[in-house]
């Protein structure tokens, strides 16, 4: 495999004790975290022309070489899935992700997933942010809708990251969940991580639990069910899922957390009804705070057209009322 020149880099004068990786993303090397992570691991970046940990402080007098190989081709084929685009320019892209569209390639889903449609729509994307994952910042479970922000080059990946990792994202969910929440809002506080016993869940009984912040409003009551706006403050795999299965409301429709629950058995529910409804960062490059939303899909729409039919007056309250 052939190589792009080592750029080498010398630890100047002053500088104080700093990890290698957070170094090289301070000196302005347009590599998200993880990336120099693995290039550090594959012993393509040498200290002294020595190879390295992420965990090395680098001292006064550091010669760095950087080895950084090019993207190596997907062994992906893109394809001409369609997408819901809300904004693109040179560096980003935020679309409407739809309920039921895988967003990167897994077992049992090797076709028309989001990043096979990114492939296709942006040519230049392979090898930013991973070769399995490319331009991905952020996910969406498959069976979640809304608005995804999409990275074209390695440097707006590494800056939305960073504003994901720092918790500085702007987002609103609405989620339908099953019965009747008491309070007009709240805040779920409950650590979370891959289940011990179960390895696809996520739940509280875990062995390396991460914190994790939820908070909810009542946007509107019904009989048997409440929808809620939702606010994650930190963004864990299935959090929304989890914590308003602790709280006693799983996301209707939710199969894996919500159990007979989350069933309305008095209608048919196809997937989780949970909708990514609103996404405001920083754009990485000109610095304008931006916010995206993307309007209720249409079989939300529908179940809570049902849901008001059969709630009386007494029972369906606007958010604040009551």
């Amino acid at each position: 495999m052939s190589f792009s020149p080592p750029p080498s880099l010398v630890v100047s004068s002053h500088t104080p004790p700093e990890r290698i990786d957070l170094y090289l993303i301070k000196r302005g090397i347009s590599l998200s975290r993880s990336r120099i992570q693995k290039l550090i691991e594959e012993g393509q970046i040498l200290v002294n022309d020595h190879p390295t940990r992420a965990s090395y402080r680098v001292r006064e007098g550091d010669r760095i070489d950087l080895r950084i190989p090019p993207p190596a081709p997907l062994e992906l084929i893109p394809e001409e899935v369609p997408l819901d685009l809300l904004y693109e320019d040179e560096v980003l892209l935020v679309i409407n992700k739809p309920a039921g569209m895988v967003v990167h390639p897994a077992p049992g889903h090797d076709k028309g997933t989001l990043v096979h449609a990114l492939l296709h729509h942006c040519r230049g994307l392979p090898g930013i942010g991973g070769r399995e994952r490319p331009g991905i910042v952020h996910r969406l479970d498959k069976e979640t809708s809304g608005v995804m922000v999409i990275a074209k080059t390695d440097a707006a990946h590494q800056r939305l990251s960073k504003q994901f990792k720092q918790h500085t994202i702007d987002r609103r969910y609405l989620a339908i969940v099953s019965g009747k929440v008491a309070k007009n809002s709240g805040k779920i506080q409950l650590s979370i991580g891959r289940d011990r016993i179960d390895r696809k869940k996520i739940s509280a009984r875990t062995a390396r639990p991460r914190e994790a912040e939820t908070h909810y409003a009542v946007r509107e009551r019904f009989r048997i069910a409440t929808l809620l706006e939702v606010y994650p403050q930190t963004g864990r795999t299935h959090q929304i899922r989890v914590h308003m299965a602790h709280l006693g409301h799983p996301v209707v429709g939710d199969k894996i957390y919500g159990g007979r629950s989350a069933r309305l058995f008095e209608i048919n529910v196809d997937r989780q009804m949970l909708h990514a409804e609103r996404l405001g960062f920083i754009h990485p490059v000109s610095g304008e705070r931006m916010i995206f939303s993307a309007s209720m899909p249409a079989d939300m729409e529908a179940l809570l057209s049902v849901l008001r039919a059969t709630a009386s007056p007494m029972t369906a309250l606007r958010a604040g009322g009551g």
